[in-house]
């Protein structure tokens, strides 16, 4: 079921592709997250086996995105979810008549069958594929976020669940540095993706501007 607590109002148009984001998600499960995006204000309507984090209302980070206004799919292109699994995604314009008024995103986290092929892979000799697509979102600040965390954690050599309250708040600074937090909804998303409430990671940011800033 969708979670309306903090969604905008999105186009009345959309709402039936609801059911397919639905049936979709349901019959790739658990695999496969289905987004729909509102043009008109560039928002996340609705979200079926949510993977990302992302909840309705959150920005989608359109406004780099161009295609030609008879195009019916963008993709396959590539994505890092917000623990650095791999996700194989492809976009399908919804239109109300002539005029495109969305988009029903299909992601598919892909990272266990690259377990399966990079042992297949070993077994069969075969050579190491490039898998490097550039993404349809170039500056989606979800996807700096992941990238970042999943560098930050690969450095480490640490999980996201292990991290302790001094690496949280080195792992907050280096998002931080990196302008992560000047979108108006990324301090949200970031305690999602740490498991903590908004209110830690505000209180972390107000620390890190107080160190900074000794009276």
């Amino acid at each position: 079921m969708r979670d309306l607590s903090d969604t905008q109002a999105w186009s009345p148009g959309l709402e039936p592709s609801f059911a397919v984001a639905e049936g979709i998600a349901a019959l790739f499960a658990p695999f496969v997250e289905v987004a729909i995006h509102d043009l008109a204000s560039e928002s996340v309507a609705y979200i079926a086996n949510p993977q990302s984090r992302r909840t309705p209302g959150d920005p989608s980070q359109l406004e780099d995105l161009n295609f030609n206004p008879g195009q019916r799919i963008i993709g396959p292109y590539e994505k890092t979810n917000w623990d650095g699994r791999r996700m194989k995604c492809v976009s399908i314009v919804i239109r109300e008549g002539d005029e495109p008024i969305g988009l029903m995103c299909i992601n598919m986290d892909v990272s266990r069958f690259d377990q399966v092929r990079r042992a297949l892979d070993g077994f069969l000799g075969a050579p190491p594929q490039d898998d490097d697509v550039r993404a349809l979102f170039v500056h989606d600040w979800h996807e700096r976020i992941n990238r970042f965390v999943t560098d930050w954690c690969g450095e480490r050599k640490v999980q996201i669940a292990d991290i302790d309250r001094a690496s949280r708040r080195e792992l907050i600074r280096g998002l931080q540095g990196i302008g992560a937090f000047e979108a108006r909804r990324a301090p949200a998303y970031v305690a999602r993706i740490l498991g903590v409430s908004r209110a830690t990671v505000y209180n972390e940011l107000g620390a890190l501007r107080q160190d900074s800033n000794p009276a």
